[in-house]
């Protein structure tokens, strides 16, 4: 089992930055791909970002490329998002998640999630 902990949300302006965090413990030898998702208040979960946990390579929503970054350090078991240029369409309870299978793997195939941290943006 995959413990997966996220934590760094908050309200903010937009255009203002935000760094979340997402702290894995457990098996973590299970660790593949892990990724970014997120869900507003009456859409589906929707996929933002992913990286592979020991070798290079990330992958991107286009909603999202270019404005946040996806992150690890390996030795602290956690992963990050920088979300900069924040806007309201941001705003959602964001969830880490890991899979076995690969950076586009569908969220089908996320086995771990986290329990999510809100992420509000004001105009």
């Amino acid at each position: 089992q995959v413990q997966l902990v996220e934590s760094g949300g908050g309200l903010v302006q937009a255009g203002d930055s935000l760094r979340l965090s997402c702290t894995a413990s457990g098996r973590t030898s299970y660790l593949y791909v892990m990724g970014w998702f997120r869900q507003a208040p009456g859409k589906e979960r929707e996929f933002v970002a992913a990286l592979r946990w020991s070798e290079p390579g990330t992958h991107y929503a286009d909603s999202v490329e270019g404005r946040f970054t996806i992150s690890r350090d390996n030795a602290k078991n956690t992963m990050y998002l920088q979300m900069d240029s924040l806007n309201p369409e941001d705003t959602a309870v964001y969830y880490c998640a890991a899979n076995r299978y690969g950076l586009q793997a569908g969220i089908q195939l996320y086995d771990y999630w986290g329990q999510g941290t809100q992420v509000s943006v004001s105009s």
